[in-house]
């Protein structure tokens, strides 16, 4: 009985640990297309973003400006999905292409560096390298996550 019950004790940790751990970054496969413009999303890793929900599903994107569009408008783009069902956001750091939580990043709007879809909001793991960035590339501002606007995204078209 006792032998039971640290077992179940211990499995009870182990899958909250993994639970709260959420959905580790997927790799795109060559099929793979932005749901927002439907370019194949592969052939840019340098700029790769994803939206990993609950359930498993996912959708990859060619830039950080069309995962915001997509974030934004999620009932155009993802009909039946919430935001509370998202379960992780991920961007690729522009200075050292790592994949990085997309919630806790820093965004530099503006500036002279363009994505696959022209005009982007690049993503930094540091506000230092952000704010480096912005000086080095004439950025407008640096941003979290919850500072992004559909307004500002539309004013990249």
């Amino acid at each position: 009985m006792r032998r039971s019950l640290s077992t179940f004790l211990v499995s009870i940790a182990v899958v909250s640990i993994l639970f709260a751990a959420g959905h580790p970054p997927i790799k795109p496969q060559p099929r793979d297309k932005c749901p927002v413009c439907g370019m194949f999303v592969a052939k840019y890793p340098d700029f790769l973003a994803e939206i990993i929900f609950a359930d498993g599903s996912y959708a990859v994107f060619d830039g950080s400006k069309d995962m915001f569009k997509y974030y934004l408008n999620l009932s155009k783009y993802a009909p039946g999905k919430k935001l509370s069902d998202i379960d992780s956001i991920y961007v690729t750091d522009y200075y050292d292409l790592k994949v990085i939580d997309g919630r806790k990043a820093y965004y530099v709007e503006g500036g002279n560096v363009y994505g696959p879809m022209g005009k982007e909001v690049i993503p930094f793991a540091s506000e230092a390298a952000a704010v480096q960035f912005k000086i080095d590339h004439n950025g407008t501002s640096v941003l979290r996550f919850d500072q992004v606007t559909p307004e500002l995204i539309r004013g990249l078209e």
